[in-house]
């Protein structure tokens, strides 16, 4: 018997752990195909909603953020693309990286979301993002993205220049830093219940997963 499980998975898209985080439960899912039928939920968590929209260098950024000195980010960086080659995504990563505000990209998630798409534009953005370096804040790089997720490049322009679901993306926001106190991402949330937090492994993952689907926990 199929069991249901469904996630809601809080993230950014300039997060390299929430990268790490979707595709290791990609591969845990995987493993338990025919065990689980999963239902993913994506939810907004901007981590820089203040930043201006001609975006930051990511290393200048972070070491600021963090108090970091450059030889951390480095290997920071190398830890990421290396996970990241096991996982079967491309990092692009180097100290010329930018990083930008994020709040349209939400809002055309929340889009893609009422067409069954948002797990395709995810994948499609952390693409444009982190494997190509595509500027953020071009609406053209986030058109591209939605064209790839199998959406309307017009009808994503649209909402992209409308500034439509602005609101939507601010409550949500709020509700998942105030109401469930998520202060960093990713948040996997299964069943409503169990989370986890950070990019975990598959392995990791998979052991969750089971002993929810059994009742274990």
């Amino acid at each position: 018997m199929t069991a249901p499980l469904r996630i809601d998975f809080v993230s950014d898209v300039v997060c390299p752990w929430c990268v790490i985080g979707m595709k290791s439960l990609e591969q845990a899912l995987a493993a338990l195909y025919g065990e689980v039928a999963a239902e993913w939920h994506f939810h907004p968590f901007e981590l820089n909603p203040g930043m201006a929209p001609e975006g930051e260098n990511s290393a200048e950024h972070v070491a600021r953020k963090y108090g970091r000195p450059p030889e951390a980010g480095e290997a920071a960086r190398n830890q990421i693309k290396t996970m990241g080659e096991q996982l079967g995504f491309r990092f692009r990563g180097g100290p010329d990286a930018m990083i930008w505000n994020t709040h349209d990209c939400h809002r055309l998630l929340h889009w893609a979301d009422k067409a069954g798409k948002a797990h395709a534009l995810k994948t499609a953005l952390f693409e444009a993002h982190f494997s190509r370096a595509e500027p953020l804040n071009d609406p053209e790089t986030l058109v591209a993205a939605a064209v790839a997720a199998g959406l309307d490049g017009d009808a994503a322009r649209e909402v992209l220049a409308s500034g439509r679901y602005a609101d939507e993306v601010n409550a949500a926001q709020r509700w998942w830093r105030e109401e469930q106190d998520i202060t960093a991402v990713p948040a996997i949330i299964f069943n409503g219940k169990y989370a986890i937090l950070g990019g975990q492994p598959p392995a990791t993952f998979e052991k969750v997963i089971r002993r929810i689907v059994a009742g274990e926990v």
